[in-house]
């Protein structure tokens, strides 16, 4: 792709587009007009996705406000408790301290610490983002996804690391907190912009980028990019021969829990058993890092990239794991996948913040990135038979059960 219009699309993109919301849509509609300037049908499938209007959300500790964001789709309600700290490595007793508490935690909200915390009585919860050396004081708008609450809601606020670290600092634990949440929560639409080129079979090599963002990003690396990688291949495959028909879907909503893909995967269940292989591009053509091919799949796949990297001179390590991205509802459902990414320290690339944007990118970085991508779906595409096996292997399908919430993780 030329580098030229490798620009132009970071330019033309350089706004947030959470899952679900009208710039979203936006993007969902340029992409499409970008492929139809490359030659390319490009058609949107939309599918629904939970949305929520804020319009209160008020975090006091000791009488003192803390700037905050109220979660979405976590309910409304006004909770007055003493304040808990639930550090990340928490233990039982560390749990039984959540009770009747509004619970100040590290890290995100995943599933298993959100039930925990609900199991043992919690009535409120603050989680924060950011880091305490930048001199901004964002704060991130998080979600409590569907799947987490199961239906079952407490109010919950964002606040920014800073006022998280004043607060303990403080003697955070044993203050009363406060936390007002008002919200309006609807159903919405997302959409999957999808792309086909026939081939000689109807088996299909398939190809994913989600190009939604969180609310503070712009998305150039996370993950603007690999769309930018899909239409380049796409450009690429509309001149070139491939025996294997070829499909490629940018997935919206995937910063919300893969929606866009786990959509595709349950509206084309009857199709998925004609997917001989998923390639994946989340975050490419950064400036600085190294480039990997996470392998849903064979651990045979990992020797051949690595081979195939030494055979081109292009610098890659691949290893057998599952991908936080749209490979994954594919290889949940047996078809192998493999991820595609230039993996940055947060500190030169960091992602889910104000700091993702075109300037942690590189061109030459992206052509170099897209070009490998494109030799390796190119053998994949014209064989005579796609050599990976569509069998996920035992050991990834243990992970696949963790990282989908059906076994919970051991803890070290």
């Amino acid at each position: 792709m030329k580098a030229q219009l490798i620009e132009k699309i970071f330019a033309d993109t350089a706004y947030v587009r959470m899952g679900g919301s009208a710039e979203e849509l936006k993007t969902a509609e340029y992409l499409q007009s970008v492929c139809r300037e490359l030659g390319l049908d490009a058609r949107l499938e939309a599918f629904e996705v939970d949305m929520a209007t804020v319009h209160t959300a008020t975090l006091t500790v000791d009488g003192r406000d803390i700037p905050c964001k109220g979660y979405l789709c976590a309910g409304s309600g006004e909770v007055e408790a003493p304040l808990y700290y639930l550090n990340e490595d928490y233990d039982r007793y560390s749990l039984s301290l959540c009770r009747g508490k509004i619970v100040l935690f590290d890290g995100y909200l995943g599933y298993w610490k959100y039930r925990d915390m609900l199991e043992n009585g919690a009535v409120s919860f603050v989680s924060y983002d950011g880091n305490v050396n930048y001199t901004d004081r964002d704060i991130d708008h998080r979600e409590l996804r569907s799947y987490v609450s199961q239906g079952d809601k407490i109010p919950g606020v964002n606040i920014n690391a800073k006022d998280a670290v004043d607060i303990i600092n403080g003697n955070g634990n044993g203050k009363m907190a406060k936390i007002t949440l008002a919200q309006e929560e609807y159903k919405g639409s997302s959409h999957n912009v999808i792309v086909d080129l026939p081939g000689e079979t109807d088996e299909q090599i398939v190809f994913t980028a989600h190009y939604d963002t969180t609310s503070l990003s712009q998305g150039a690396y996370d993950n603007m990019s690999g769309c930018i990688g899909l239409l380049g291949m796409a450009e690429h495959f509309a001149s070139h021969p491939h025996r294997y028909s070829l499909r490629f879907i940018f997935c919206g909503s995937e910063e919300r829990g893969l929606l866009g893909s786990k959509a595709y995967c349950a509206a084309h269940e009857e199709e998925l058993s004609k997917i001989a292989l998923v390639i994946n591009l989340d975050m490419i053509g950064c400036i600085m890092g190294k480039f990997i091919a996470c392998i849903t799949a064979e651990n045979q796949l990992t020797n051949y990239l690595s081979y195939l990297g030494c055979e081109l001179g292009f610098g890659i390590k691949a290893y057998q794991d599952v991908y936080s991205s749209d490979s994954t509802p594919f290889a949940d459902r047996g078809v192998p996948a493999v991820s595609f990414a230039r993996i940055a320290g947060r500190d030169l690339a960091p992602i889910h913040n104000s700091y993702d944007t075109a300037a942690v990118m590189k061109t030459e970085h992206m052509q170099k990135d897209i070009e490998f991508i494109t030799a390796f779906a190119s053998r994949m595409a014209n064989a005579a038979l796609c050599p990976v096996s569509r069998t996920i292997p035992d050991n990834i399908k243990d992970k696949l059960d963790e990282y989908l919430l059906r076994k919970r993780p051991k803890r070290g």
